[in-house]
């Protein structure tokens, strides 16, 4: 975000708009989600506002593009932070150089792959014997990790060394830029990009609908509640780093490959033994964060298969530990595909532009519903009907157009992978006819 923005306050504005405008989707779909309440999130909503297939595709592409590469990229996190500690094995510049079909790279940073393809298997295999071992272990990781980053912020604001001559000194090769020039739009939404991919899960809660006690109240609240937590945390540590490092500082990490820049901050704070901290956490954040998604997605799958929509296979549970065991090992080989296919921000731009083309079909589910179920209960209305859910749909639109100018290849491969089910639904509708 600091390579592509080069102000540190415009770095704090991409965070505060980014969750901003997530609050406005969590606002405008708390209505769908406290109204279709069940388990299997918007793979439900889809079916009623719209039709099997563009459930199908939800589900689909959650299973090529979004979840998968979610795993995938939050894995390739731990692994960076690993390799800080330990550096792993490299193959030589001719073999790093490597491309399939010109942009895909698979023997780049070999070692970080390989690290990261064995944690997916590992925790693949831990939800695999059973998901309360997995959801209580995500729930002490959880504890852990927000105690320590209130830790970082306190000792970054008042022993960190810092200024706010850092907050308001621009990078070397900052060039102003008017609000409405074209690239300090794609500018922005390329900051915005990165941002989401941190904000994204917001939605998730929804696959879980069916489970929750008086989901028709707490689910949206959960939502909203929630957002606004993630907002606040991602703000103060972000202004921390800043605060405490020059933006120029920041910007030499981004250079360097598998360099994370909490982990040069905390160094600046605490040194080398801080370093060693910050990084133990990264590995420990990561590997819940990382377990949490593994957890989650295959009750989509699951619930897919069961429809006739997904590999029949993966319907089955095991017979002893309840777990659906095949969609959680088909889950675990594609993540491991895609983490082999390329780079970290290739993962996370492409599952974000595939997220939002769903983001906003959800949004706009709720002025559907206004016509077709106006008499439907509604536990919660969407805040600041119709105005906030069209600002949101307006966005969605806005950040499609502007990632497929900016990064035509991520924006090409989610609608690749999007679109590489259709043949299967087809073939499994005319099998379950």
């Amino acid at each position: 975000m600091s390579e592509v923005l080069q102000s540190p306050g415009l770095v704090l504005l991409a965070w505060v708009l980014a969750g901003v405008l997530t609050l406005f989707g969590t606002l405008s779909n708390a209505e769908v989600a406290s109204m279709l309440a069940d388990s299997g999130g918007e793979f439900v909503y889809y079916k009623k506002i719209y039709n099997r297939f563009f459930a199908f595709l939800f589900g689909w592409t959650n299973f090529t593009a979004i979840r998968s590469a979610s795993i995938a990229s939050i894995a390739y996190v731990f692994s960076q932070s690993f390799n800080s500690l330990v550096a792993l094995p490299t193959l030589s510049q001719d073999w790093e150089a490597t491309t399939v079909f010109g942009f895909l790279t698979p023997f780049n940073n070999l070692g970080v792959k390989l690290l990261t393809i064995a944690l997916i298997s590992g925790l693949t295999y831990l939800n695999y014997v059973g998901l309360k071992l997995g959801e209580n272990f995500s729930k002490l990781i959880l504890y852990f990790v927000i105690s320590s980053i209130f830790l970082i912020i306190v000792l970054g604001l008042t022993f960190g060394g810092g200024s706010w001559t850092n907050i308001q000194t621009d990078g070397s090769a900052y060039i102003a830029h008017s609000w409405t020039d074209s690239i300090f739009i794609k500018s922005i939404f390329a900051a915005l990009l990165s941002a989401f991919w941190a904000y994204e899960g917001w939605s998730t809660i929804g696959y879980l609908g069916g489970e929750i006690k008086n989901a028709q109240r707490n689910l949206p609240l959960g939502l909203v509640l929630g957002m606004l937590a993630i907002m606040t945390i991602y703000l103060a540590t972000n202004f921390t780093y800043l605060y405490v490092l020059p933006i120029d500082q920041l910007l030499s990490v981004q250079n360097s490959e598998n360099t994370i820049a909490a982990v040069v901050v905390v160094e600046h704070i605490l040194g080398s033994w801080g370093g060693l901290a910050i990084s133990m956490l990264i590995l420990i954040t990561t590997l819940g964060c990382t377990n949490t998604t593994i957890l989650a997605s295959p009750r989509l799958y699951f619930a897919m298969a069961r429809e006739g929509l997904f590999f029949k296979s993966a319907e089955n549970v095991h017979p002893q530990h309840h777990t659906p065991t095949n969609a959680l090992v088909y889950q675990a080989i594609w993540a491991s595909v895609l983490v082999i296919s390329g780079s970290f921000d290739q993962l996370t731009d492409m599952l974000i532009f595939a997220s939002f083309i769903f983001y906003g079909s959800t949004t706009l589910g709720v002025f559907i519903l206004r016509k077709t179920m106006p008499e439907a209960p509604r536990p919660y209305k969407a805040w600041g009907y119709p105005v906030v859910p069209a600002i949101f749909i307006l966005f969605c639109i806005a950040l499609l157009f502007i990632t497929f100018a900016s990064k035509p290849r991520e924006a090409m491969m989610g609608l690749v992978l999007m679109f590489s089910g259709v043949p299967f639904y087809f073939y499994w509708r005319k099998v379950n006819r």
